[in-house]
């Protein structure tokens, strides 16, 4: 009886949350996907970063007109020198897409070619129930 109660005691200290450890906020989740895409695409992986995008992205373009564009836009700018997040917003719809949950985000962005650029990164939950990215612009 005394092993047992070792046991529940030991799985109850594995499943529980230690003291000021709280799940991650569907917003920080979605921060976070947008920073690990973000990597793949300074790091000139393009076609992994449309590979990883939610099923609307590439519902919406090719993968080769895909890597074509965000090569041709990023060679321009160089590597980015910063990156911060500017605002982050969630909407339930969002024009010309699926009705669901989105987050956009802007980060104020340092490239070595452009010195101030806004970069917005569209993310939906996809049906996988994983923050992906929907859209990605450069201003």
């Amino acid at each position: 009886m005394k092993v047992l109660a070792s046991i529940a005691t030991l799985t109850l200290l594995i499943t529980a949350s230690p003291p000021g450890f709280s799940e991650a906020t569907p917003e920080d989740q979605a921060q976070a996907a947008a920073l690990t895409w973000l990597g793949l695409v300074d790091a000139g992986d393009y076609a992994q970063s449309w590979v990883t995008a939610a099923d609307y992205f590439r519902n919406s373009i090719e993968e080769r007109e895909w890597v074509s564009r965000v090569s041709t836009v990023r060679a321009s700018f160089r590597a980015p020198r910063s990156r911060t997040v500017s605002s982050v917003t969630f909407t339930p719809s969002l024009p010309g897409a699926e009705d669901g949950e989105h987050f956009v985000i802007q980060f104020a962005t340092r490239f070595r070619n452009k010195v101030a650029a806004t970069e917005t990164v569209t993310l939906m939950k996809n049906l996988d129930g994983r923050w992906r990215v929907s859209g990605y612009y450069i201003k």
